[in-house]
């Protein structure tokens, strides 16, 4: 007899559901064990002044690497890379000594008129600026920009893939507006001044010949004599009728190397246990301000390394007591977030465990407080949920039976919509996993105030609230960790495609 595929499908998930409903009792008995006092007792450490918002490569990251192998030790999670616990790689940090800019007769102060987010070392060396507009192709046609540097507006656009083309036409280096106002640039300024004497932090790569300047739309215009109403209009309709300017430049570029690691603790599965879910967080922050204020990053990512340890307590608890999960569970706090996501590509890059057994990234970045949007709310019970669906429909299905059976959270999806400016879904650790073709789930309180801000403090946060939404991210790996099949791979990265 011919094989019904829908009902065999439908059976599938019938009996996966049976499965899931038998380990109920079990999951509900661990998920009690993730409280907001030991949420509270944890963060409290993480986020305290002793460890200087735990900066990649400094002296407050290592210690709440250290606090996190103690920890996983003490519950009786295995260290997976021969007893050890910890990651170990380098980076590199890149500063520029000093950064010269020029444009007809004014001198530019770096990190208060510009700032330089490019590559390069360069003596000096002088050229000539002209006007390219708006980030479109017609203008680009239009504009030889061969051996100039380019100034480029580019407010509410997405201007990489025209700068990669402007390079390939023979740019020698572009000068950008991404933002209206000086006030607007000032904030973006200071923060690459708090940067600045630290360097950026990256892999090592060859250097690149590519000066990139970020400047406000003010100061485009006065650098071209305009008012800033004349420059938009003329980067519209004709930005060749706007006057080139002479540029000098130069660019010093030093290197120093800085190790840090991602440290992980490790659950054996049972029957299934070469598959491995993933459920990480970062817990590196911004380090200390130019005005030597301390970051504690309490929300970020605080709420999500005390979130992840629960989880891990609950699961070694669950072990310990016979019920091991039937998938191996690798507990996974990355460095580096804060300059790139750098500790997950790492790990993708250079997985423990291969990344073709890796069934899910849950990943929990920012799940402390309450945001903009539900300030005024009634029913303040919410958790931003991003990529569940992105490329296995079905963990959406997995998260929202687990909410409803559970935690009666608001599920709050908004952040997947494909015209999203904010695009969460690709600025977390999870999406180094969604590249891998790994299915994802990203839980997220969304932004507030305190935002990279001194004043994101312990004080501030809704411990019990963390812990609901702590529970429901332990319900929902339980689930993922337990059923018979993984989730199938039936979407993709691209919203478009979907």
């Amino acid at each position: 007899m011919k094989r019904n595929p829908i009902l065999a499908t439908a059976i599938g998930l019938i009996l996966s559901w049976q499965a899931t409903a038998q380990q109920m009792p079990v999951a509900e008995k661990y998920a009690g064990t993730i409280t907001d006092t030991d949420l509270k007792e944890y963060l409290t450490y993480l986020a305290s002044d002793e460890l200087e918002g735990r900066e990649t490569g400094e002296k407050g990251q290592k210690m709440a690497a250290e606090y996190l192998v103690n920890f996983y030790k003490e519950i009786g999670l295995e260290g997976p890379v021969d007893g050890q616990y910890t990651q170990p790689f380098s980076l590199v940090s890149v500063s520029y000594g000093d950064i010269e800019l020029r444009v007809g007769k004014d001198k530019l102060v770096n990190n208060e008129d510009f700032v330089f987010v490019g590559d390069g070392n360069i003596k000096r060396s002088k050229s000539e600026l002209i006007f390219l507009g708006l980030a479109n192709e017609e203008n680009l046609e239009k504009i030889d920009v061969k051996g100039k540097f380019v100034g480029l507006w580019a407010i509410g656009q997405q201007a990489g893939s025209l700068m990669d083309k402007i390079w390939e036409a023979g740019a020698e280096g572009i000068i950008v507006v991404t933002m209206e106002g000086q006030a607007n640039f000032d904030r973006l300024a200071n923060r690459y001044k708090s940067l600045s004497g630290k360097g950026r932090l990256g892999f090592e790569k060859p250097t690149e010949q590519k000066p990139v300047f970020l400047v406000s739309s003010d100061k485009m215009a006065s650098l071209f004599g305009k008012s800033v109403e004349e420059l938009k209009e003329a980067a519209k309709t004709s930005p060749e009728s706007v006057a080139t300017q002479k540029v000098r430049y130069k660019i010093e570029k030093e290197l120093e190397e800085v190790p840090t690691e991602n440290v992980m603790g490790f659950l054996p599965g049972t029957d299934k246990k070469d598959e491995i879910l993933v459920v990480s967080s970062h817990y590196d922050h911004i380090g200390i301000n130019s005005k030597g204020e301390i970051n504690n990053g309490a929300d970020d990512d605080g709420s999500g390394t005390v979130s992840v340890m629960e989880i891990a307590q609950a699961f070694a608890t669950a072990a310990k007591e016979g019920n091991s999960p039937r998938r191996s569970v690798l507990f996974l706090n990355v460095t580096g977030e804060e300059k790139g996501l750098l500790g997950s590509e790492y790990y993708t890059d250079h997985p423990i465990f291969p990344l073709e057994n890796t069934v899910n990234n849950i990943n929990i970045d920012m799940v402390g407080r309450i945001d903009y949007e539900y300030q005024e709310a009634e029913n303040q019970d919410y958790v931003y949920v991003i990529g569940s669906d992105m490329l296995a429909t079905q963990l959406k299905t997995i998260i929202e039976y687990n909410n409803i059976t559970h935690t009666d959270l608001i599920l709050d999806y908004r952040y997947d919509a494909e015209d999203d400016p904010n695009r969460f879904y690709y600025r977390s650790d999870h999406y180094n996993f969604a590249k891998h073709n790994i299915p994802v789930a990203f839980f997220f309180n969304g932004v507030h105030d305190d935002y990279h801000q001194p004043t994101d403090t312990v004080d501030k946060i809704e411990f019990e609230l963390m812990a609901k939404r702590a529970k429901l991210i332990f319900y929902t790996a339980w689930d993922l960790a337990n059923r018979e099949k993984r989730t199938p791979v039936d979407g993709s990265n691209d919203r478009g495609e979907r």
